[in-house]
């Protein structure tokens, strides 16, 4: 990437190649690229079916980047991920063999359906980039990120994610069900071959990392990141929810807002950037009081109403 105008076509090239894989998703695949932009990990949760595994793999081809898949499921290993140290039967010595996480994109399909064990086997990856096993820390490979999968949380066999989790994926987002005229044309893109076979390197690793640089260089003026504090405060004092967004979470949304300004060609960071995104940002690191809970309020309602009752700078 030699300038700032080669990025932003790249971009839009990867946009457009993201989009001829998945018809119908176009703000799931801008949250995908800003969350991963903003140097995250991007949770989607939806039903089975809808191209959550379609979009994770089209992005790392996008990218060139290594991708590798794990099927989470009930009686998946910390091992199976991250790795084990084996026997050598020639020397008597361990050596240790490498798990699925030591590449540049994880895709954790189906994340909880595993057991709350196994899920926070990625906790030390996601917040640190390293894995420990066996009292020895090994680096993951640079860039790396989760694009983690989830079914809704109701679906038989689901064990639901725990705070410290959720609080580790920059975004969640949702696919949805296409309508009609997208599914269609899933139906006759698909009848001679997948559209994800067509997918070509656009960027690489590099390339993707001097973006991130690019967007931790976007100017965010104080009364801007007053306001977006003063939003996350705003979620601890709410009475409709028992926890409110953490530091982690605050600094989140000042990362995702500056890479929403870096994908909007600017070199700054306006409150519309922080009020577009802080439902994906926030609503999934907040834990609904008992009264809101039983009375079917969400959390990306409960953030929808503190984004509007917060002043705005001019």
């Amino acid at each position: 990437m030699h300038t700032m105008d080669d990025a932003h076509a790249r971009l839009d090239a990867i946009r457009d190649a993201l989009r001829a894989v998945i018809s119908g998703r176009p703000e799931a695949i801008d949250l995908l690229l800003l969350g991963i932009l903003a140097g995250g990990h991007v949770l989607i949760e939806d039903v089975p079916g809808v191209g959550k595994t379609t979009l994770a793999r089209a992005l790392a081809r996008c990218f060139r980047l290594g991708c590798t898949r794990v099927q989470f499921t009930p009686d998946l290993m910390p091992s199976d991920i991250l790795g084990a140290s084996v026997l050598d039967p020639r020397d008597g010595t361990f050596r240790f063999h490498r798990g699925p996480i030591f590449t540049h994109v994880l895709l954790a399909d189906e994340l909880n359906r595993a057991s709350p064990r196994t899920q926070s086997a990625l906790l030390e990856a996601m917040n640190e980039s390293q894995a420990t096993v066996d009292g020895v820390t090994h680096p993951l490979p640079s860039p790396f990120f989760v694009l983690a999968t989830q079914n809704p949380a109701d679906t038989a066999g689901t064990h639901p994610l725990p705070d410290a989790q959720l609080d580790r994926f920059i975004l969640r987002l949702s696919m949805g069900y296409p309508d009609a005229d997208a599914e269609l044309a899933m139906l006759f893109a698909r009848q001679d071959a997948d559209p994800l076979d067509r997918v070509e390197a656009l960027a690489d690793g590099d390339t993707l990392r001097a973006m991130q640089r690019a967007v931790r260089a976007v100017t965010v003026r104080d009364p801007v990141a007053r306001y977006l504090q003063r939003l996350c405060a705003a979620t601890r004092q709410h009475p409709d929810l028992a926890q409110g967004v953490s530091p982690r979470g605050t600094l989140s949304l000042f990362r995702v807002a500056q890479a929403r300004a870096f994908v909007h060609k600017r070199g700054y960071v306006t409150p519309d950037d922080v009020q577009s995104i802080a439902g994906p940002a926030l609503a999934h690191r907040v834990v609904l009081a008992p009264q809101a809970r039983f009375g079917g309020r969400s959390a990306a309602a409960i953030v929808a109403a503190v984004v509007s009752g917060v002043e705005v700078p001019v």
